[in-house]
């Protein structure tokens, strides 16, 4: 049995409510025994065989019965997760403050065109890197003056997105080790 991590985006945000209860129970009617919830954001760990094609795709679907608004599902494997926290570029700077670093998944890789217009938005002392399907990011003034938060992400690259905080990041990396 393989290791996944699956991040909501839109969840107990606008009214759109899901307790992490509730959740886990969904995963378990999809056919996710003993999925574990981080925080109240949507951030589930769960265990499963065989192949994650179409279980995106069949998430959503399930959430959209239960919730008021769409919920979007960005799905890694925890092989994936191990590789995406040991290539953040920033967190190994001197220096660094971790509590200012995030990571923004998006559903999938931004094309050229998408790179060109987010290199153009002009971020004052934030820093972008990106990364196949996801964006590290450093914001030095902290994420919620960020001109590089999700939305202005999801504009540019022309998919859809969610952030994490670094934290939050590794406390999921710890889950799936777990």
């Amino acid at each position: 049995m393989a290791t996944y991590i699956a991040l909501l985006r839109g969840i107990n945000v606008g009214g759109n409510v899901l307790r992490m209860e509730r959740l886990r129970d969904i995963w378990a009617e999809l056919g996710f025994p003993h999925a574990r919830t981080y925080v109240q954001s949507g951030n589930i760990v769960f265990e499963a065989s065989g192949s994650a094609s179409g279980w995106v795709e069949r998430m959503e679907q399930r959430l959209a019965e239960e919730t008021r608004l769409p919920v979007s599902v960005f799905l890694r494997s925890r092989a994936e997760w191990k590789r995406l926290v040991a290539r953040n570029p920033f967190a190994a700077e001197a220096g660094i403050d971790l509590t200012k670093l995030h990571v923004t998944f998006l559903a999938s890789p931004a094309d050229a065109a998408g790179l060109a217009r987010l290199t153009a938005l002009r971020a004052g002392a934030d820093r972008f890197q990106l990364a196949g399907s996801e964006v590290y990011l450093h914001c030095p003034q902290g994420y919620g003056k960020s001109k590089l938060a999700n939305h202005a992400l999801e504009r540019a690259l022309a998919v859809r997105a969610t952030t994490r905080n670094w934290n939050t990041v590794n406390q999921l990396y710890s889950m799936a080790a777990e």
